[in-house]
């Protein structure tokens, strides 16, 4: 059977499986569209999270930005599973305890204050959107390349898809559908990572394959004869790092500490019955999270050391045909600066900016860019790091069946985070806006269709950044990372273990961390990206790790109002100690 037929297929039945689970778990009560009803079991729940917090950065872009960034890409490794402990450990079991719905409701119920809650939705949907159009993003380039449509048009199949299992069977429904997009992305980036890793070094599980010899005779382990391959071609070696060292330290911490304050993964230990299976729900999920985190190291290196192998030095005209096939898509491009026909690659740009191409094609067959060249290297060749994890079998010359599983795990990743984050959307809008801060004496039946059109129009506005996304999925995700850090988490923090953090507090803190960190974003990826080097930056810290001032920041004012400001009430301070003494989860429910 060809490729392209099993694509369709792997892709299809996926899909008949998400709706057919949205329709089974429909949604008939707004605790089972905030929290699934408070019942799932905490296997379940950390399969669930797993794939919630797993998304289309994690599977589809995390191994690319590895293989180009080697050491340096450490940081989300690092940042991403220590903070899903700092989560476990920190905030999960008190959330699931205080026993409510939402992120914006257990601060406003904490700060006692209707203009805390509606800071606190704001700050969500800044993190939330920021998340969602990696997520969308993402979605598009698998649909793009796979089902060979544009990549607009892939991410509106995306919002489609989306829009009928999050608004139909909200999180009851995305629970149960997020189980089995983890077993489809686990069984898809496991199954070519096993794969590759016996061609390129005999050894069939990846984790210990990248620690061995390469089976060229040529004697060397794999990371020495990267590091060789790539200072030759001019690249910097594969296992040192450029960054300096407090960048990477901000990096990791702000991935570290926004993880930990990410609405879509809290709101996940909502859903189990008691305190003690919010624990036990993060364990298993830092089991199945471990399963692809562990993997992505060796995946990024075989597929870099594959590529290079494939492309570099090799006539344009008898390129193979996965380069032709993401070429496209205008996800990799070849400028034959030289004239010689053959893909030269070393460091540097090859053009400026984005692939753009004309119409007409070159003397090789290849597609002529619009783009002005960089002609102060020698680079020929672009490639969008996205699409490493997605071509890597191609490359490989593995089996159409992988090829398509591929392709099916990928848009699992991307639409199960994508679900997650818009019931965040919905949810904090229905609940926190309308029936806790605007419109007090709504009905269930009217909060439910509230919840609904909220997250109708929150698709629209994620299918919009995912068609104009301001950077690669990965990179996109850690600003929403940095905004989480610098916004939310202190907040959750203090309210957890400070009895004396007041409302007003709470309030300066969130606002002026928010308004910090987007800002200096929005500044250097934004409105001047060419001052976006590491000599105009603060302390040298670039805008990925920028969170963590802004979380320094957000504590910082946040002390220092409060202790100049009245104490909170005595009912509240007495919620606080419910809420870490280990009795009854209605101790802590404030009712």
């Amino acid at each position: 059977m060809e490729t392209q037929t099993l694509i369709y297929i792997f892709v299809a039945a996926s899909f008949a499986l998400y709706i057919g689970i949205a329709i089974w778990s429909r949604a008939g009560s707004t605790r089972e569209f905030y929290v699934a009803g408070g019942g799932v079991n905490p296997v379940v729940n950390g399969m669930a999270t797993a794939a919630d917090w797993m998304s289309a950065a994690s599977f589809i872009s995390m191994a690319g930005l590895i293989a180009f960034s080697g050491y340096d890409a450490s940081v989300y490794l690092m940042g991403w599973t220590g903070g899903y402990v700092m989560l476990a450990l920190l905030l999960a079991p008190y959330l699931r305890k205080f026993g409510q719905y939402t992120v914006p409701d257990f601060i406003g119920t904490r700060y006692y204050s209707k203009a805390a809650r509606v800071v606190a939705v704001i700050c969500l949907i800044f993190i939330s959107f920021t998340y969602i159009a990696g997520q969308m993003r993402g979605v598009g380039i698998v649909f793009s390349r796979f089902l060979d449509v544009p990549i607009t048009m892939g991410v509106i199949i995306g919002m489609a898809i989306v829009f009928f299992y999050a608004v139909l069977g909200g999180m009851k429904g995305i629970t149960y559908t997020q189980v089995a997009q983890y077993c489809v992305l686990i069984f898809a980036y496991m199954v070519p990572a096993f794969f590759i890793s016996f061609l390129v070094t005999g050894n069939p599980i990846p984790q210990l394959g990248l620690g061995s010899i390469v089976n060229d005779g040529s004697g060397l382990y794999v990371l020495q004869k990267l590091d060789l391959v790539l200072q030759d071609m001019g690249f910097g070696a594969y296992t040192s790092g450029s960054k300096s060292m407090i960048d990477i330290f901000c990096i990791t911490a702000a991935l570290m500490i926004g993880t930990a304050g990410l609405p879509h993964v809290i709101v996940r230990f909502f859903t189990v019955p008691k305190a003690s299976d919010a624990r036990r729900s993060a364990g298993w999920a830092l089991i199945f999270i471990a399963l692809l985190y562990t993997t992505a190291p060796a995946v990024g290196a075989f597929a870099r050391l594959n590529f290079i192998e494939t492309v570099s030095e090799k006539d344009y005209a008898q390129a193979p045909a996965w380069f032709k096939n993401w070429e496209k898509n205008d996800l990799i491009a070849f400028a034959d600066k030289n004239g010689d026909g053959k893909m030269q690659m070393s460091n540097g740009a090859a053009f400026k900016g984005k692939p753009e191409f004309t119409e007409e094609t070159g003397p090789a067959g290849q597609r002529l860019l619009a783009n002005e060249l960089d002609q102060s290297n020698g680079n020929e060749v672009y490639v969008d790091r996205d699409i490493m994890v997605l071509a890597n079998p191609e490359i490989a010359n593995l089996p159409g069946w992988v090829i398509a599983l591929v392709a099916a795990g990928g848009l699992a990743a991307a639409l199960s985070t994508a679900a997650g984050l818009l019931l965040v959307i919905s949810s904090s809008i229905s609940h926190d806006l309308l029936k806790s801060t605007f419109k007090p004496n709504i009905s269930e039946k009217g909060e439910l269709l509230a919840a609904r059109l909220a997250a109708t129009a929150a698709i629209i506005v994620a299918g919009f950044l995912g068609i104009y996304p301001p950077g690669w999925v990965a990179q996109v995700v850690a600003f929403a990372f940095g905004l989480a850090a610098a916004s939310l988490f202190p907040a959750i923090f203090m309210g957890i273990f400070s009895k004396r953090m007041n409302r007003e507090g709470a309030i300066a803190g969130m606002v002026t961390g928010l308004v910090f960190t987007f800002s200096y974003i929005a500044y250097f990826k934004l409105m001047n990206p060419e001052a976006n080097i590491a000599a105009n930056w603060l302390f040298g810290i670039s805008p990925e790790g920028i969170g963590v001032i802004g979380m320094i920041l957000n504590f910082a004012i946040a002390i220092i109002v409060a202790k100049s400001t009245n104490a909170p009430p005595l009912s509240v301070r007495k919620l606080v100690d419910s809420i870490r003494v280990p009795r009854g989860a209605g101790d802590a429910s404030n009712h």
